[in-house]
């Protein structure tokens, strides 16, 4: 007998609408994905920054971060990839019911795993932005110098070298990275949110 059949649903005596009303704001998941060293991280939490400016509460789980505490245990194989993003689409989840605006940024690059995400997600309140830069870009911009021990074999299964990357195809939205400055992409993510009626300000 498996142990699931001994678990049941408790229902919260406070819900997600009464949580939302003491925080005055709508809580949701902004999910960052693109190449290492597109600027996932930075634009998150610059986008996070200016909208604390706001007074909006929010929360940035940030790939590398997670990998040293919840998801220590995980490596780089596509199984656990998988499992990485299963376990931060639960705990994300987990944020947007308490009312709180999480940014995710995780390289996340298959898109079922993405989809995970959305589908926990109450309906609208998943926004998945693509930060859309070329492998030659993040090279350029890496500065831990990944790209190269990738291409040295030092590192199996890096995505965009030796690992897949299957790009969103319908993104609420694309910031082009080769291009856009942070402050540009963030300014394109707080415009949309407004116009979702996500944030007010």
């Amino acid at each position: 007998m498996s142990t699931e059949q001994h678990l049941h649903w408790h229902t919260e005596s406070v819900s997600n609408l009464d949580r939302e009303a003491l925080l005055g704001q709508k809580g949701a998941m902004i999910w960052f994905t693109g190449l290492s060293a597109s600027g996932k991280s930075t634009l998150a939490n610059a986008t996070a920054l200016a909208l604390h400016g706001y007074r909006k509460l929010t929360f940035v789980l940030d790939g590398d971060n997670i990998r040293q505490g919840l998801n220590q245990n995980l490596g780089f194989s596509p199984r656990d990839r998988e499992e990485n993003i299963r376990r931060i689409a639960h705990v994300g989840k987990l944020f947007t019911d308490a009312g709180i605006i999480v940014l995710t940024a995780f390289i996340s690059p298959y898109r079922k795993d993405r989809d995970l995400a959305r589908i926990l997600t109450a309906p609208g309140r998943f926004i998945e932005v693509h930060v859309d830069a070329s492998v030659p870009t993040c090279e350029n911009r890496d500065q831990k110098g990944l790209y190269q021990k990738a291409r040295a074999g030092e590192i199996p299964e890096f995505t965009g070298v030796s690992a897949p990357y299957e790009p969103p195809e319908n993104p609420e939205v694309r910031i082009d990275a080769n291009t856009l400055t942070i402050d540009q992409g963030r300014d394109q993510i707080l415009a949309f949110l407004k116009d979702r009626g996500l944030v007010f300000y």
